[in-house]
């Protein structure tokens, strides 16, 4: 498992998520006060984008179809039918440098 650098801390406010890129993956990073977190950014009902979607707390919740998931672990809170729960992934800081281990 290596790490690699995802983005900045500077480049996702308290509260705010982005997607990025890591080598061929989207993956969704979300600062949650401070607390930075990575899951896949792709929902497991529709392939939609979640980085899209709403940040609330530490509840992703998909834009197309309302699936919400903890963004800290990537399970799945609430859906009407059974999916996959998201792929998380370890977050290393290192001054301003955001890494996933993947």
């Amino acid at each position: 498992m290596g790490k690699i650098i995802a983005c900045k801390t500077s480049d996702i406010t308290a509260g705010k998520m982005i997607k990025v890129s890591i080598d061929g993956r989207d993956i969704l990073v979300a600062n949650i006060n401070g607390e930075y977190c990575a899951t896949d950014d792709s929902c497991t009902h529709s392939g939609s984008s979640l980085s899209e979607g709403k940040l609330d707390g530490c509840t992703i919740t998909c834009g197309w179809h309302a699936a919400e998931f903890d963004c800290k672990t990537g399970k799945l809170i609430k859906f009407p039918a059974k999916i996959r729960d998201l792929t998380s992934y370890n977050v290393v800081i290192e001054s301003d440098n955001i890494f996933v281990e993947m």
